[in-house]
């Protein structure tokens, strides 16, 4: 039998294991050094031409990024609601077809998600519906860029600012992508990034959030460990003293150095890796695309290729999205699907009042959807194979 292709695998070099291994040695374990290294790291690698800055935030801020390293992308989204001034009773627009950690860190503050249908090509929140769902009880907008194919950033910002709410981005997938050679991270006041283990830059878990806005970003580093006024390396270092206070109720967010040195090698490496999941989309896009539905990049964009999601409408004759996911895992080849709209969990049902057929794109994309192994060391041979199979399944083994 053939060796198992799974879903994902982490690119590990020896570069990543030098560097936790030198946190290891260095007797600094938590938030340190290399937490700050990925923080300007990571700013930099997001900040947009000088150009570009005078366009890129809603609330007035020209000046630079500032980057908040966190456990999580949940953590960054909770944190970035919190220093949007979201609270109860607020409402939150959003899209329906996320993860759930998009819902819940906005239901963490006793605020209600307010959903909005997405476009079918892209996965993405619909901005022609945005407006139909603002109300004076809105208080933010949180948009999220699905598998790494930017959202609609520029029409959503002005319709925000029209309507003077700030915009949180859920980039989660989305680090190595750009809209018209500007790097996704500075056209949302508040972007949030995921580092988790199948990200296109790992530290294991981990997040960050990004923003030009500097008290905000003040606040989510202080709300990140338990709202004290002094991080345990300030206290501890060199000159350091133990004294600090508690400003308000904060939350355990921090990121640990040993992820952060992880994801700072990794950085190095970013856009080697997102290259080599282009060349992964683009190959199977030519033996797929008579098959079944492929993805498709709109003009301007740079895809961050976090998922190849392929389109198994279902057709008479032939297998359908769950069908195939299975005939797929019995050759030893993994699969994921991305995601269960929010509104289909009755947690949600209960709570909010929503129901099926409530957001029909977002239900019509998730009955489709199959998310295929994408990762940066697969081989031609990995990508041919799982094609093969694809098109097998599908009735087009002969062609």
């Amino acid at each position: 039998m053939a060796q198992p292709i799974p879903f994902h695998r982490p690119s590990i070099t020896g570069a990543e294991l030098d560097a936790v291994a030198s946190v290891l040695r260095s007797g600094w374990l938590t938030t340190g050094p290399r937490v700050k290294e990925l923080e300007a790291a990571v700013v930099a690698y997001v900040s947009p031409p000088p150009e570009a800055v005078a366009e890129r935030n809603h609330h007035g801020e020209t000046g630079p990024l500032h980057g908040v390293a966190v456990s999580s992308c949940t953590a960054a989204l909770h944190l970035a609601l919190i220093a949007a001034g979201v609270g109860e009773g607020d409402e939150v627009v959003t899209s329906p077809y996320t993860f759930v950690s998009t819902g819940e860190t906005i239901l963490y503050l006793g605020a209600r998600p307010v959903f909005v249908d997405v476009e079918r090509g892209t996965k993405n929140l619909d901005p022609r519906l945005l407006p139909a769902a603002i109300t004076p009880r809105t208080r933010a907008i949180v948009t999220v860029s699905m598998a790494g194919h930017p959202c609609r950033a520029a029409e959503i910002a002005s319709i925000a600012h029209h309507h003077k709410l700030p915009v949180i981005e859920d980039a989660a997938h989305s680090l190595t992508a750009q809209i018209w050679g500007v790097p996704v991270g500075s056209q949302a006041d508040i972007t949030c990034f995921s580092f988790y283990a199948t990200k296109g830059v790992t530290a294991g878990e981990g997040g960050m959030a990004v923003t030009a806005h500097a008290p905000w970003a003040e606040r989510m580093r202080r709300l990140s460990l338990h709202g004290l006024s002094a991080a345990a390396w300030s206290r501890y270092d060199e000159g350091g003293w133990w004294e600090y206070d508690v400003t308000e109720l904060g939350y355990k967010y921090n990121m640990t150095d040993m992820q952060a040195a992880l994801a700072l090698a990794q950085m190095r490496r970013a856009d080697a890796m997102r290259a080599r999941r282009e060349a992964i989309a683009g190959r199977y896009q030519g033996a797929l695309k008579d098959v079944v539905g492929t993805p498709t990049v709109e003009d301007g964009l740079r895809h961050a290729w976090h998922l190849y999601q392929i389109a198994v409408p279902p057709r008479e004759g032939r297998p359908g999205r769950t069908a195939l996911a299975r005939a797929l895992r019995e050759d030893g080849i993994g699969t994921s699907v991305h995601f269960k709209p929010l509104h289909l969990f009755p947690w949600y049902q209960e709570r909010l009042g929503v129901r099926a057929g409530q957001y029909r794109v977002a239900e019509t994309c998730y009955d489709e959807t199959l998310s295929l192994p994408i990762w940066p060391d697969m081989t031609d041979a990995d990508v041919d194979r799982v094609a093969e199979r694809v098109r097998h399944h599908m009735g087009s083994a002969g062609d």
